[in-house]
C-alpha cells in the first residue's frame, strides 16, 4: 500500500511539473502571455491574436516536446528494464542513431520527406535492434553483450551519418542536421497528430504487456520457472521500445540522452524496485519541455539552440558519472 501511494504521489507531482513546463513554454516569447491568458485561450475565450500565438505558433512545439519526451523516456525504461542494464539506452546502443541514419538516407539520397521519414526511422531503428539481438544471442540474451555490441554499432552509424552529410549539398546538410542533434521547431499539426496517435497505440500495448516486466527483471531460468517465455517477452518489449524510439525520432530527431536519464531518475523517485514506466514517461516529457525552454529563452545574449544540444549537456555528465560509479563498484567488489 505504501509503495502504491508513493508511486501515485510521484506521478501526480511529475504531472504537475510537466504542466508547469507547458504553461511556461506557452507563456514565453516575443508576445508574452500570462497563465490566465493561456487558460482562457485553450478553452476558447482568448482573442484572435492570442489564439494565433497559442494554437499556431507555440502549442505545436510544446506538444512535439511532450510526445517526443514521453516516447524517449518510456523507450529508455523498457530497454533498461528488459536488458537489466542502466547503460542499455536506445541512444547509447545505436537504435536512435539507426533511426536517424535511415531518415537521413531517405531525405538526402531518396529525396523523400513527410511520412516516408517516419517509416524509414522505424525500419532503421528495428534493423539496428535486430542486428544487435542476432550478434548478442548465445543461447539466450546477455545484457552486457547487447550493450557492448550496441556501442560498436552506434559508432558505425555515426560514421555513416557523417559520410552522408559530407556528400550532401549545403542545403541538404542543413535539413538533415536535425536528424543528428534533435530539434522540435519545425513540426506541423498533421505530423504531431500522426505521432501522437502512434504513441497512444504503443502506450496501450505497453500497458497490456507491463505485467510481465517484474518477471523480466529476473534471470531467464527464474522467468521460465514462473511460466514466462522470457525470450519472446524480451523481444516484444524491445520491439515496443524500438517503435517508441522511431516515433520520437521521426518527430523530433535523436534528442540525446533523454532515454538514458529518464528511467533512473524515475526509479530513484518511486523507490519501489520496479520499472517505473509512468514516471519514466513523465520525466522524459519534463526533460524535453524544460530543455527546450532553456534552449529558446534562457541562454545569454539571446542565443537559441536546438533542444538536443541542451539535453546533451545534461546527459553527458550523467553518463560519465554512471560509468565512474560502475567502475567504483567493480573496484570495491
Amino acid at each position: 500500500m505504501r509503495r502504491r501511494r508513493r508511486t501515485l504521489v510521484v506521478g501526480v507531482a511529475l504531472a504537475a511539473v510537466v504542466l508547469l513546463g507547458v504553461i511556461t513554454a506557452l507563456s514565453l516569447g516575443a508576445s508574452g502571455l500570462s497563465p490566465a491568458d493561456i487558460v482562457a485561450t485553450l478553452v476558447g475565450q482568448g482573442t484572435r491574436v492570442q489564439e494565433l500565438i497559442v494554437f499556431r505558433l507555440r502549442l505545436p512545439r510544446v506538444t512535439t516536446a511532450l510526445v517526443a519526451g514521453v516516447a524517449f523516456g518510456l523507450a529508455g525504461a523498457l530497454f533498461q528494464t528488459t536488458l537489466r542494464n542502466t547503460l542499455a539506452s536506445p541512444d547509447i546502443l545505436g537504435v536512435t542513431g539507426g533511426a536517424s541514419l535511415a531518415a537521413v538516407f531517405t531525405l538526402l539520397v531518396l529525396g523523400q520527406t513527410g511520412a516516408a521519414l517516419g517509416i524509414a526511422a522505424f525500419v532503421g531503428a528495428l534493423g539496428i535492434a535486430a542486428l544487435m539481438w542476432a550478434l548478442a544471442w548465445r543461447g539466450g540474451l546477455v545484457g552486457y553483450r547487447f550493450v557492448l555490441i550496441g556501442v560498436g554499432l552506434a559508432a558505425l552509424v555515426q560514421a555513416a551519418l557523417g559520410y552522408l552529410l559530407t556528400r550532401a549539398d549545403v542545403r541538404g546538410a542543413s535539413e538533415a542536421l536535425v536528424w543528428m542533434i534533435g530539434g522540435i521547431g519545425d513540426t506541423s499539426w498533421p505530423e504531431v497528430g500522426t505521432a501522437a496517435a502512434s504513441l497512444v497505440v504503443l502506450l496501450a500495448l505497453v500497458v497490456a504487456l507491463s505485467r510481465r516486466m517484474p518477471v523480466l527483471q529476473l534471470d531467464d531460468d527464474t522467468a521460465r520457472a514462473l511460466g514466462v517465455d522470457s525470450t519472446r517477452s524480451r523481444a516484444a518489449m524491445i520491439v515496443l521500445g524500438v517503435a517508441l524510439v522511431a516515433v520520437g525520432t521521426a518527430l523530433a530527431g535523436p534528442v540525446a540522452f533523454v532515454a538514458l536519464v529518464s528511467a533512473p531518475i524515475a526509479r530513484s523517485l518511486v523507490r519501489n524496485g520496479g520499472a517505473a514506466l509512468v514516471a519514466s514517461a513523465l520525466v522524459g516529457a519534463a526533460v524535453v519541455v524544460f530543455a527546450d525552454i532553456i534552449g529558446q529563452h534562457l541562454l545569454p545574449g539571446g542565443l537559441r539552440v536546438p533542444v538536443g544540444i541542451i539535453t546533451g549537456l545534461i546527459g553527458a555528465p550523467y553518463l560519465l558519472w554512471l560509468i565512474a560509479a560502475g567502475n567504483r563498484k567493480g573496484t570495491d567488489g
